[in-house]
């Protein structure tokens, strides 16, 4: 197999602001200014890119604003034909930095050409504030009504990521504000994705009969204890970790990878490929174990920073090896030894904590996602599908499988036609094409709506 190498980007969605007077393009790079509104933040010059310091200038036939809006830097571009509709981006998870930054939509070109606007928020904060993105991307609709004179007729909401957890929620919490919405690489499952993180660490202790814990409240020290575990473990799941290329699995090692296709979304072409690849490189600051370990939400007490308790809980949750319903053995053994974990706090009901995903929509939502990807798993997909089917909005979400093992691993032709399907969806009402999210084992899954082969993802070819 080919050396695997990541560059994991999360690109996502966000929007929001106020009306500077910019100039058409600014004479250099400002240094990032203090925020207004979030003590200890500062915000990244929107006129250029950060940190490159590339100048944000227009694309042929447009016109761009940007500025600083409330602790949070926005771009809006307006094509000289606008067609009246608006297209907010959502970004991704950024860290917990101290600099907020913005950037274009991956549809930028695409969007430009057919006459949209489009628009974008830093947002006040970084961390997985996905409430702060909702209400940082609403904002951008009133902005852009202040710098056009005019109101958006119909407004699409698109967000990557954590961008498709603000995606999800922005749908939900503003109703008929938008007319579609286009969520990938999301976190359609809110909390469900910190279970997942903890279900790749407890089994891979458990399978290895290595003591565990979860801790509450963590010490400064726990990262690195936790760290030492792990690389403790590792030698009896395989060798060649986070060297950038495929480690070699022990039979245990095989078992865990089991463990992980289960819960990320089930038996489903290209996982070994998946699984080397994403276990192939380290995550910082944690970069000496595999990546899905630096993940651990023990590391921040399950509250990923911005929760008021602990959102993780497997009590309830039943480990298998394979797609099976009954339990062998080996799956009766791993769920008695696995470290069980009781939430303190849920999905919240508002914009605080980790805002709750219900699945209702009520308009049209398209999302596409890699069956391959490790970091914001398959899983999500199959989560939303069931909680929309359980509010009767089936009808409402399509979702599209892509065969590749990255992080929001997309074509330009792969955004642009789920873009265009899902115009035609809201404008003509003709539901888009999808795949059976839970029909996952079929050998050609996933070929429908990828558009090139990928090198890392290795699985039979689409014929």
């Amino acid at each position: 197999m080919r050396s695997l190498r990541l560059g994991v980007a999360i690109l996502m969605v966000a929007a929001f602001s106020v009306v500077w007077s910019p100039p058409a393009v600014a004479a250099a790079c400002a240094p990032p200014a203090p925020s207004e509104t979030q003590p200890g933040y500062a915000v990244a010059d929107p006129w250029c890119e950060y940190p490159s310091g590339t100048p944000f200038t227009a694309l042929p036939g447009a016109t761009v604003h940007a500025g600083i809006e409330r602790g949070a830097a926005y771009r809006i571009e307006v094509p000289a034909n606008w067609n009246g509709e608006l297209v907010l981006h959502a970004h991704g998870y950024r860290g917990t930095d101290t600099t907020v930054y913005v950037d274009n939509s991956p549809l930028r070109a695409h969007l430009i050409a057919r006459g949209y606007a489009w628009a974008a928020s830093s947002y006040q904060t970084n961390g997985y504030d996905v409430g702060q993105g909702v209400k940082d991307s609403h904002a951008l609709i009133a902005l852009v009504r202040g710098v056009t004179g005019r109101s958006a007729r119909r407004v699409y909401m698109t967000g990557f990521s954590m961008g498709g957890h603000v995606t999800a929620v922005a749908v939900e919490h503003y109703r008929r504000t938008f007319a579609g919405a286009l969520p990938a690489c999301g976190v359609l499952g809110d909390t469900e994705l910190f279970d997942y993180f903890t279900d790749a660490n407890v089994t891979a202790a458990a399978l290895t009969g290595t003591r565990t814990d979860f801790p509450l409240s963590p010490t400064p020290e726990y990262q690195q204890t936790y760290a030492d575990r792990v690389l403790g473990l590792l030698p009896e799941l395989g060798s060649g970790f986070t060297r950038g290329i495929p480690p070699t699995l022990t039979k245990l090692g095989r078992t865990w990878s089991d463990a992980v296709e289960q819960r990320s979304g089930g038996d489903r072409p290209g996982f070994d490929s998946a699984f080397a690849y994403w276990n192939a490189i380290g995550r910082a600051p944690l970069t000496q174990i595999p990546f899905l370990f630096g993940l651990y939400p023990g590391l921040t007490g399950g509250t990923s920073n911005i929760a008021e308790g602990n959102v993780v809980d497997n009590r309830r949750t039943v480990y298998q090896l394979d797609d099976r319903p009954s339990l062998t053995r080996a799956e009766r053994e791993l769920n008695r030894d696995v470290l069980r974990i009781a939430a303190t706090d849920r999905p919240s009901r508002d914009l605080g904590g980790v805002p709750a995903v219900q699945g209702d929509p009520r308009i049209p939502v398209l999302s596409l996602h890699d069956i391959g990807d490790l970091f914001v798993p398959y899983s999500m997909e199959q989560i939303y599908a069931d909680r929309t089917a359980r509010n009767r909005q089936a009808g409402n979400f399509v979702s599209r499988a892509i065969r590749g093992v990255g992080h929001c691993d997309f074509t330009q032709g792969e955004l642009t036609r789920a873009f265009d399907d899902l115009v035609t969806w809201v404008e003509k009402g003709r539901r888009a094409a999808g795949d059976q999210v839970h029909h996952t084992s079929r050998p050609d899954f996933g070929c429908r709506f990828t558009e090139v082969t990928r090198p890392a993802f290795v699985a039979p070819a689409c014929l």
